[in-house]
């Protein structure tokens, strides 16, 4: 099921490569100005180098699935053979390597994804872990991804983080992934489209939806990415919410992959 039936017309398709290498720079000059990668992060058991090697590996996974989609098939097999623990045997596989060469990696792979997802169409299909994606929806995930594992590396290293526009592309994965939350939860969805306002980063307002839904979420988009990405619980935020679903929704929320 291509892009997993979500409507993408809340993406803006445009800026997200150029805001996804942004993000992995912003990244990447926190990272590289520190030389310990053995700090806790709030993750389990992952340290900086963890979330480093998690992301310099899904990046060369999105290459193979886009360059070489027939041997995306090994990715697969591999995930499979691991089960649960996929995510984080590999990330320590990755971690073990001297803070040298996962950084060289990593920042490789980046320009790589970069490239990949420009020289293809929008709507060019590829295979991904139980569906298909294209890269309208590829991009901004990877966004979503270095953002939301790049807060646990701030978190960690106790720095202020300025929110950036870039939060426009992660609250858009959030408020499309509504009915997934649900379905993961295992709840009904909502029968009615809610409306979503987001402050952002310079006072802008972010709008999701109809303006006379009956059901509403508002706050800040700092608090409703850091939300659906798991990385604050509910009542670390401001955000408020109108109707049983659209209260429900912000227990539940999360990007929906």
């Amino acid at each position: 099921m291509l892009n997993y039936g979500l409507d993408l017309s809340v993406l803006e398709c445009g800026l997200a490569v150029p805001d996804l290498v942004a993000e992995g720079d912003e990244l990447d000059a926190l990272v590289s100005a520190h030389p310990d990668w053995t700090r806790p992060t709030p993750a389990a058991g992952w340290t900086i180098a963890h979330q480093i090697a998690h992301l310099a590996s899904a990046d060369a996974n999105v290459v193979i699935a886009i360059r070489t989609p027939e041997a995306f098939g090994t990715v697969l097999k591999q995930a499979e053979a691991a089960g649960a623990r996929y995510a984080d045997l590999d990330a320590a596989e990755g971690a073990a390597e001297p803070r040298s060469a996962l950084l060289a990696r990593w920042r490789a792979g980046r320009t790589e994804v970069a490239a990949a997802l420009r020289d293809v169409p929008r709507d060019h299909g590829f295979p991904w872990y139980g569906s298909q994606l294209t890269a309208a929806l590829m991009t901004p995930l990877r966004l979503m991804e270095t953002w939301a594992h790049g807060q646990d590396v701030f978190d960690s290293l106790g720095v202020s983080r300025r929110p950036t526009d870039r939060l426009r592309q992660v609250a858009a994965l959030g408020v499309t992934g509504r009915e997934l939350s649900f379905h993961a939860a295992q709840l009904p969805g909502p029968a009615e489209p809610f409306r979503i306002e987001l402050t952002g980063p310079g006072g802008q307002t972010w709008a999701w939806g109809p303006e006379n839904a009956a059901q509403w979420v508002e706050g800040t988009a700092l608090d409703f990415c850091l939300r659906v990405t798991r990385r604050r619980s509910r009542a670390e935020t401001d955000l408020r919410a109108v109707g049983e679903d659209a209260d429900k929704w912000l227990d539940i929320a999360r990007v929906f992959l």
